[in-house]
């Protein structure tokens, strides 16, 4: 195995339905968050560690051959460069409705660390890292969280060249990216799932961790 591609879009940019997507495709396993939560004691101390500065990303992605969502979207860099042939896939929305759905939700459950249930503090204590301190440089307010996203996308767009790169929306279907990775579109509907209250309902497993 090995990652054949992955997204280096936020989290709420459709990462959920872009991995049930990829499955679906014969990309599979897909690496997200989900399996953060679902494999914590093997994850998390793997994701502290690159948060860290030390990476095994051989480790992170065992037997997975593609990636999205965070915490692989604060490490887009480091990854394309460790798996030079995988295709790089940036899912996107309009910047002010991917802030008002990262707001509502992620963003919300990392700054209410009263609330966190104790067997999840390393699991979210790691995400901040990842998603606040790495993706968003530490900012947390609207304007420097959403100027934090139009950077990573132009970053995104300036290192990763063209003809490895593809630029997705939700409401870009199946078409342009299966057209991206060579394989024939799916007869079933492209994936549409994780609203906020799916995000909620998942993060009630994060007490199980």
């Amino acid at each position: 195995m090995g990652i054949k591609v992955f997204s280096a879009g936020f989290g709420r940019t459709g990462t959920l339905s872009l991995k049930l997507a990829l499955e679906e495709l014969g990309f599979g396993p897909c690496h997200h968050m989900k399996e953060v939560l679902e494999n914590g004691p093997v994850q998390v101390p793997l994701w502290h560690a690159a948060a860290d500065g030390h990476a095994d990303f051989a480790a992170i992605y065992k037997g997975y051959n593609s990636a999205v969502d965070w915490p692989t979207a604060a490490f887009w860099r480091e990854l394309a460069a460790a798996n030079p042939d995988a295709k790089v896939i940036l899912s996107t929305r309009s910047a002010e409705s991917w802030y008002s759905s990262f707001s509502e939700t992620i963003l919300a459950s990392l700054l209410a660390k009263e609330s966190w249930p104790p067997p999840a503090v390393p699991w979210l204590s790691m995400v901040v890292k990842v998603v606040i301190n790495r993706s968003l440089g530490g900012r947390t307010d609207k304007e420097g969280v959403i100027a934090a996203f139009h950077a990573q996308e132009a970053a995104v767009k300036a290192e990763i060249p063209a003809s490895r790169l593809l630029v997705h929306t939700a409401k870009d279907g199946w078409e342009p990216l299966c057209a991206f990775l060579g394989v024939p579109v799916p007869e079933t509907p492209y994936p549409r799932t994780n609203s906020k209250e799916e995000f909620f309902q998942l993060m009630k497993g994060a007490d199980k961790i």
